[in-house]
């Protein structure tokens, strides 16, 4: 308890000094505490004075910007309201000036009913009138106003088809006379300063043989030198009875050649066997493509088109071994390009393009035994392929109409192409095909009504029609030409062109007694 007490008296006394130590620190920091405080009241009421000093300068400021605007919105009001009272103004005169335009429109409504009351009663005597005028018109000529409108409108139509035929013979004679004298003089030219001649090439080749005993060294023991020589080189061999001759047949003129070529070395080297005929077969092969290569460079030297790439002139040149109604086709597009150039120099056509166009027009023909679709088409992708422009590819693709014609150069290719082939000895025909293409003209023309005989005239270039006179008049007629032609176009094919003449002819014969 003692020690408690002491621990006690201890807290109490320290306690104590705390409390007098703290009291007398006060005591001394009060002088200094004062002075701050007063410091910071007027520090506090110089603020404060300050502050309202600024209040009132911006009160101030903003009491004259609210009395301008003020001011402002007052003179915008004002001009608005002057506006209003300008435009009310016109809105008062224009108003006026309606009620007068209506007060004069409703006085001429008026006057316009009075006329057209008028006008009615007018028009009923004058229907009344007329009326009586048809009865008694009937009464006279017996014909009601049906059958007179009848007989009228059949003499007018009649006097018109004719007056309509008589213009447009007028108007086809004076295009006659002008195109076909220009076209006329451009194809004569073209083909006075274009002569070329053409061989007839066909699907055999014939290969002279210096004896008949040649014969059994080609045909082989048991046939197979003749076997070796058609697998290497995919022809037909024909050994028959025609004396000291073989005939290649097949329809690639190329591997024809290259066979016709092959056969003639072996012939002349006298060693016949499988592998001397597979080799010289490989050989002619190179020999033949080199051939073809400069085969079209020789047509593009002649035809003075250049910047061909090297594989268009390999194609060109396999047109050498081509031929179409018997006119090789190199030949004929060489031609071609060169009528192209005269006829597109006289148009002042470009005639880079249409020499280019109708040099490459049959280029197809070179694959389309090789490949689906038309010879047009073929060629225009083959060119395009490798850069050809396009004016010239449209030139390829259309010059048989399978897509349409963009340039006037392409219309040279398509005449070119129609005038190489057209001109008497460039191209010909089979007997049997000659006499189905007379018949089938004949046949075409004879289908249509009105036609009373028809017959084909100068090698089928020109069918002449005789038409019954009281079925077909002078405009059927012409209208008759026009389609048969078309029908011709769509159903035949033909070199060249077909005149189509449809004779109408009136007789009146008469008897004196």
């Amino acid at each position: 308890m003692d020690f408690l007490s002491i621990i006690l008296g201890l807290i109490v006394g320290l306690i104590i000094g705390a409390w007098v130590a703290a009291a007398m620190v006060r005591r001394q920091l009060q002088p200094k505490t004062d002075a701050i405080y007063e410091q910071a009241r007027q520090d506090a009421m110089q603020i404060r004075q300050q502050a309202e000093n600024e209040s009132e300068e911006l009160l101030k400021v903003a009491r004259q910007e609210m009395q301008e605007t003020r001011l402002e919105s007052e003179k915008v009001i004002e001009r608005r309201y002057n506006d209003l009272a300008r435009a009310e103004e016109r809105i008062d005169r224009r108003q006026a000036q309606q009620d007068k335009m209506h007060q004069k429109l409703e006085a001429r409504e008026q006057q316009l009913n009075k006329r057209q009351s008028r006008i009615d009663r007018r028009h009923n005597q004058l229907a009344k009138q007329e009326e009586e005028r048809k009865e008694e018109l009937e009464r006279i000529a017996a014909l009601t106003s049906e059958e007179a409108k009848q007989l009228l409108l059949e003499a007018v139509e009649t006097e018109a088809r004719q007056d309509m035929g008589r213009v447009m013979r007028e108007i086809e004679d004076r295009a006659r006379d002008t195109a076909e004298d220009r076209a006329r003089a451009l194809i004569a030219q073209a083909i006075q300063r274009v002569a070329s001649d053409h061989v007839a090439e066909l699907t055999v080749s014939v290969v002279p043989l210096p004896s008949e005993d040649m014969k059994g060294r080609i045909i082989g023991r048991s046939g197979r030198n003749i076997r070796a020589f058609e697998a290497a080189a995919g022809v037909d061999i024909v050994v028959d009875d025609t004396p000291e001759a073989v005939t290649i047949s097949s329809f690639d003129p190329i591997r024809r050649e290259v066979a016709r070529r092959a056969l003639a070395k072996l012939i002349t080297d006298g060693r016949i066997h499988p592998a001397r005929i597979e080799k010289l077969i490989k050989d002619q092969r190179e020999e033949v493509s080199r051939v073809i290569r400069e085969a079209g460079e020789e047509a593009a030297y002649e035809a003075n088109v250049h910047g061909l790439h090297p594989e268009i002139l390999q194609m060109l040149g396999r047109l050498r071994f081509r031929t179409s109604y018997g006119q090789n086709q190199l030949h004929h597009s060489v031609e071609a390009a060169k009528i192209a150039a005269m006829l597109a120099a006289e148009l002042g056509a470009d005639v880079n393009v249409a020499k280019m166009g109708a040099l490459l027009h049959d280029l197809g023909k070179a694959m389309d035994h090789e490949h689906e679709g038309t010879h047009a088409m073929l060629g225009a992708e083959f060119a395009r392929r490798y850069n050809v422009p396009e004016m010239v590819v449209n030139a390829i693709a259309s010059h048989h109409h399978e897509v349409d014609q963009e340039t006037v150069e392409a219309i040279i290719v398509e005449a070119a192409d129609a005038i190489s082939g057209a001109r008497p000895g460039a191209r010909r025909e089979s007997l049997e095909n000659y006499i189905k293409r007379v018949r089938t003209l004949e046949e075409i023309a004879k289908s249509f009504d009105g036609v009373e005989s028809a017959y084909a005239l100068q090698a089928g270039r020109e069918i002449r029609i005789l038409v019954k006179p009281g079925t077909i008049d002078d405009l059927g007629a012409m209208r008759l030409s026009k389609d048969i032609s078309k029908s011709i176009e769509d159903s035949m094919q033909y070199p060249g062109q077909i005149q189509v003449t449809v004779i109408r002819e009136t007789r009146a014969v008469g008897f004196a007694k």
